[in-house]
C-alpha cells in the first residue's frame, strides 16, 4: 500500500486504534529533532507543545499589539482634547505641533493651509506650491515614504537635507484644503508599509479643528 492510501484508511477507521491499543505501544517513530526514536504518544504530546508554543507567540503579539494601539488611542484622545479646548487658530497649530512632537515623538511637524480667508500673517497660511496643492489633492489617504514627495525645502527648512522618513496627510473638508507633513531623522519612523488608521483620523481631527476657526468667505 502507499503511505496515502494507508493515511485514507487510517482516517477513515478510526476504530483501527482502539481494536490494536497495544500497537500503537509498541510503535516507535523518529523524534522530530532528530536522535533517538520515540513511542507515538510521546511524539503526540512534543507535537502538542510544539503547536502550544506557537500558539503562545501568537497570543504575546495579539497582546504586543492591543498594548501599541492603546497607547496609541491615548494619544490621540489627549490631541483631541487640546484641539477641543483651542479658542483660536494659534491654539490649534500649538496644539498640533506640541502632541505631535511631545506625545507622538515626531520630530519635525509642518502645516500649510491655502483656504486662507485671513491669519495670511501666520506662516502655515503663506503661499504654498502648485506642486504641493496637487499633491495633497491627489492623496486618497496619508502617504508615507522613505523619500520626499513636495518641497520638502519649503515644509521643513534647514532640516529639510537631513530628513529620512516623510508622512504626508491631506487636510479635507467637503475639498481638500491643506496639507499636515511629518518628518524624521529616523529612515524606519515612516515607511510605505505602515499603516495609517491613526494618521487617517488625526488629518480628520486638525482638519476640523482648522475649519472651525477659519473666517467664512
Amino acid at each position: 500500500m502507499k503511505p496515502e492510501e494507508v493515511a485514507g484508511y487510517l482516517r477513515e477507521h478510526p476504530e483501527f486504534f482502539e481494536h490494536y491499543a497495544d500497537m500503537l505501544a509498541e510503535i516507535y517513530i523518529p523524534h522530530p529533532h532528530g536522535g533517538r526514536a520515540v513511542p507515538i504518544s510521546e511524539r503526540q504530546i512534543l507535537t502538542l507543545r510544539e503547536k502550544n508554543k506557537q500558539l503562545e507567540g501568537k497570543l504575546r503579539e495579539v497582546i504586543q499589539f492591543g498594548e501599541e494601539n492603546d497607547a496609541i488611542s491615548e494619544k490621540v484622545h489627549r490631541i483631541s482634547i487640546a484641539l477641543l479646548a483651542a479658542s483660536d487658530i494659534r491654539g490649534v497649530l500649538n496644539a498640533v505641533y506640541l502632541n505631535l512632537r511631545e506625545d507622538f515623538a515626531v520630530p519635525h511637524v509642518t502645516l500649510r493651509v491655502w483656504r486662507a480667508n485671513g491669519h495670511g500673517e501666520l506662516p502655515e497660511f503663506g503661499p504654498v506650491s502648485d506642486a504641493s496643492r496637487e499633491f495633497a489633492t491627489s492623496l486618497t489617504h496619508p502617504y508615507c515614504s522613505g523619500h520626499a514627495m513636495v518641497d520638502t525645502a519649503g515644509l521643513f527648512g534647514e532640516a529639510s537635507t537631513h530628513l529620512r522618513s516623510f508622512s504626508y496627510v491631506p487636510l479635507r473638508d467637503r475639498e481638500t484644503f491643506g496639507l499636515l507633513a511629518l518628518a524624521s531623522e529616523d529612515p524606519q519612523r515612516f515607511y510605505p508599509e505602515m499603516g495609517t488608521l491613526y494618521l487617517t483620523r488625526l488629518g480628520e481631527l486638525v482638519a476640523a479643528a482648522i475649519m472651525r476657526h477659519l473666517p467664512k468667505a
